[in-house]
């Protein structure tokens, strides 16, 4: 018996992920008058919905050499990526203040919600247990 399903860990890199989003988000605030600086973004939510968009594909092996189709939700991690193509300054720098400050806001609520369905999670577990006794 699994106490903790597949959905679980995605839960859990999903909730890695939106903690890696508010510390490249910050980098980019503090780097905000930074010559030659260039936004960075985590790219986590793309590689999740593949994963998902795929998890209902069935394989099956003839072959014991042959590779699995379905990976495991843990190899799929977050990418942090530049983004050269906007320039905001005369400087080189693309940051947009008002941009990276409603993705800090976006992020934080993405996080909540993922911490109260962990916390849904453990409550249902500590509700089983109670009652088990």
């Amino acid at each position: 018996m699994n106490l903790f399903p597949q959905s679980f860990q995605v839960l859990e890199r999903s909730l890695s992920a939106a903690a890696l989003q508010q510390k490249v988000t910050a980098s980019n605030i503090a780097n905000v008058d930074t010559p030659d600086y260039k936004s960075k973004r985590v790219d986590f939510q793309e590689v999740l919905n593949d994963a998902i968009s795929h998890r209902a594909i069935h394989s099956y092996k003839t072959n014991s050499r042959h590779l699995p189709f379905n990976s495991e939700v843990s190899s799929f991690n977050p990418a942090i990526k530049t983004n050269y193509g906007t320039k905001f300054k005369s400087n080189g720098n693309n940051v947009d203040m008002d941009y990276e400050m409603a993705e800090l806001a976006k992020n934080q609520l993405w996080y909540n919600a993922l911490t109260d369905r962990v916390n849904g999670h453990f409550n249902n577990l500590r509700m089983v247990i109670n009652e088990g006794r």
